[in-house]
């Protein structure tokens, strides 16, 4: 009989055999910026997290910095919305404007500008639309003026999540006709249409006017085809490749880390943040154990990056 229990007698030696280990480095923090003046709005349904105005920014960029994690991922509010989401690409937009900042005050922390038309459309859908149909081809070239229009602010990375066909290739060709050669691109390749989004939906004022978004966002029971959304977006150019949600979805991550040669994120997404928050706030769960564990999992899974509302803390508990 082995004694697997040796090797678990105590602490010290649980300690040596640990085979996951999470350090600073594996966490994105996502921030949410909103135009206007000395605004910090939390999110009711995200204990925790805030809309920050610009100049209240350096609140939490003092925090990330201290933190040592390994960047942020910025999704932009604007005031003003149109069909078209012109504030994505706009030269003073909300998202631009917040680069330049943390570019000036925190140049070394990595930002990573999430590529998505849905926050600033007056219609929340993440590309154009025809009656009620969402266009792809014809979303193409706005995704690809937001990344070029990001890159010349000083972003490190883009991050497309609106789930168009053939995105990747636009903003990869996009970018390299303007210079930014050397811009990494995360796919949200596998991204599924899913219920776990509504806290973020909340932060980031970005709920579709009609509808949903099954038409360009994965069927949740779907994971073959997640791995040839995967497999196209790296014959198109993605640096790195992005599951999304975590939890319900470690099937996906862990296919894909045994099939692909690439690095690997997942997203912790809002609904699986705010359901660990309300069932702490009740006493029903030990809040750093059961983020440790998520965490842990995550990255025994197969992720490289693990993007997480919980980054913060995570890293006091590490």
């Amino acid at each position: 009989m082995y004694r697997f229990r040796r090797l678990r007698r105590d602490e010290r030696i649980r300690s040596i055999m640990q085979e996951t280990r999470l350090h600073p480095k594996d966490f994105i923090y996502p921030i949410f910026v909103i135009e206007g003046e000395n605004i910090k709005n939390p999110v009711e349904s995200m204990p925790g997290i805030f809309q920050y105005s610009i100049d209240r920014l350096e609140e939490i960029l003092e925090q990330v910095k201290e933190a040592g994690i390994g960047g942020i991922m910025l999704f932009g509010i604007p005031l003003h919305k149109d069909p078209q989401g012109s504030q994505a690409y706009a030269a003073d937009g909300i998202t631009q404007r917040a680069v330049r900042f943390i570019k000036e005050k925190y140049p070394e922390i990595y930002i990573v500008v999430d590529i998505c038309l849905c926050e600033y459309t007056s219609h929340g859908h993440c590309g154009m639309v025809q009656g009620e149909e969402i266009l792809n081809d014809e979303t193409l070239p706005y995704l690809v003026k937001m990344a070029v229009s990001l890159a010349e602010t000083g972003a490190d990375m883009a991050a497309p999540s609106d789930m168009m066909d053939g995105r990747v290739a636009a903003i990869r060709e996009g970018l390299d006709q303007a210079g930014f050669t050397q811009m990494p691109i995360m796919a949200y390749s596998a991204k599924f249409a899913s219920a776990y989004y509504g806290p973020f939906r909340d932060a980031a004022h970005s709920a579709p006017g009609f509808g949903d978004r099954k038409s360009y966002q994965m069927d949740f029971a779907n994971g073959q085809e997640a791995l040839r959304e995967i497999a196209a977006d790296i014959e198109e150019g993605t640096d790195i490749v992005m599951v999304k949600p975590a939890l319900a979805y470690l099937d996906v991550l862990k296919e894909a880390a045994l099939t692909f040669d690439v690095p690997l994120a997942v997203y912790n997404v809002s609904g699986e943040y705010a359901m660990v928050k309300a069932a702490a706030a009740n006493g029903w769960i030990d809040e750093k154990r059961i983020v440790m564990e998520n965490l842990t999992a995550m990255k025994r899974a197969g992720a490289k990056i693990i993007i997480t509302y919980h980054a913060l803390d995570a890293v006091r508990w590490i």
